[in-house]
């Protein structure tokens, strides 16, 4: 019997966790003494979150507030991808921050490219932005998980469909 197991490395965030996230810095951004008159507004929208502020210092602030709410709800900072600081109208700075979903072709290929260099029994293909990683051995996907677990990517990796 001959049946090959496979799972999937994808990059994905948890979205109620990410709410959760903005809810506290919100939260916290009415509630803390340096930032309470600061009239801030953290926004989270589709696919980014939106920081309107009234100077650097309290920008710093609340990249930082924020940053720490993420770290303590298991999200990863990696989802994070600061844009540049922009003048907003009331001489406030806007900063957008998109959040990165997907693995993009050429990290896909990386890792495809690790694993085929590394581990002879696992083959990796690209669908879509996840990696599905297949072999005939379970224990050869183990071993291939603790090599993806040890390099630092440029995005979040999460493995799942582990079957």
């Amino acid at each position: 019997m001959a049946s090959t197991y496979s799972f999937d490395i994808v990059s994905d965030f948890d979205r109620q966790e990410l709410v959760n996230t903005i809810d506290q810095t919100n939260r916290e951004i009415t509630s803390r003494y340096d930032l309470k008159d600061t009239n801030t507004t953290v926004e989270l929208g589709d696919d980014e979150i939106v920081i309107n502020t009234n100077s650097n210092m309290t920008l710093e602030a609340v990249q930082s507030v924020l940053q720490q709410k993420a770290v303590k709800r298991n999200l990863s900072l990696k989802i994070f991808e600061y844009g540049k600081e922009e003048s907003a109208s009331g001489n406030r700075i806007r900063q957008v921050i998109k959040l990165k979903k997907g693995i993009a072709q050429e990290v896909g290929k990386q890792i495809t490219k690790l694993l085929r260099d590394e581990l002879k029994k696992v083959q990796g293909s690209i669908q879509g932005d996840a990696v599905r990683v297949s072999s005939k051995s379970k224990d050869d996907l183990q071993e291939a998980m603790q090599l993806i677990k040890q390099e630092d990517w440029p995005v979040a990796l999460q493995f799942t469909n582990y079957r």
